[in-house]
């Protein structure tokens, strides 16, 4: 097995031209999808003006088990992925983007992974959406090692209470951490919604992305 098993996997672009006078939103796929998966939201987004780029998981999962299994289980495939989104993020300011206006999107396991990057680098991020995830580790983690200063970053949690792959506990343990850190927080749990991205979503999605692009 590799040490980095994500390691050479395609980045798809699309939208706008990537430089530094569009805003970027990162999207990153959940569990047995692929960058054209996520990058489907595009037409629901609606948000032209916007890069989007979407890194790949080998063999279409960012780690094997759970977010809620113990952190070790998932290794090294989750280290891998925040390494993966961590060179995206370089990329981009090479290209001169400034990280105010970058965004990061992810559904599911992407979710997940888009919060635990978000929550260990996310100093001067543009903002974060988060459908149907959370932060990652097993019941009773305190996320006590978080040290970034998200100050009124926005951020947008959205789950619903019956999701058969996310708690509702623990989504809203993941606001409230990232409340804890300055960041501007909206979640909403949805009643018996599916395993999906809601028209409300969208629009939640939309007034973040919109921040960006005012920037």
């Amino acid at each position: 097995m590799p040490t980095s098993p994500h390691d050479g996997q395609p980045v798809v672009h699309a939208g706008a031209p990537l430089g530094p006078d569009n805003p970027v939103v990162i999207m990153v796929h959940g569990r047995g999808a692929a960058p054209a998966n996520i990058l489907d939201l595009l037409p629901r987004l609606s948000r032209p003006a916007c890069t989007y780029v979407a890194p790949a998981a080998a063999d279409r999962a960012w780690y094997p088990f759970s977010f809620m299994a113990d952190r070790d289980k998932n290794e090294p495939w989750l280290s891998s992925a925040l390494t993966v989104l961590g060179r995206v993020v370089r990329d981009l300011e090479a290209h001169g983007v400034a990280r105010s206006r970058i965004a990061v999107l992810g559904f599911s396991q992407g979710a997940c992974l888009a919060s635990e990057f978000v929550l260990r680098h996310g100093q001067g991020f543009g903002g974060a959406v988060i459908f149907s995830g959370g932060l990652i580790g097993p019941p009773g983690t305190t996320w006590d090692d978080a040290r970034a200063s998200l100050q009124d970053m926005p951020v947008f949690f959205g789950c619903s209470d019956v999701d058969a792959h996310v708690p509702k506990v623990r989504v809203e343990e993941s606001a409230a951490v990232f409340e804890r850190l300055g960041a501007a927080v909206t979640t909403r749990i949805y009643p018996g919604m599916g395993h999906l991205v809601s028209d409300d979503e969208i629009v939640m999605a939309q007034d973040v992305l919109d921040r960006i692009g005012r920037l």
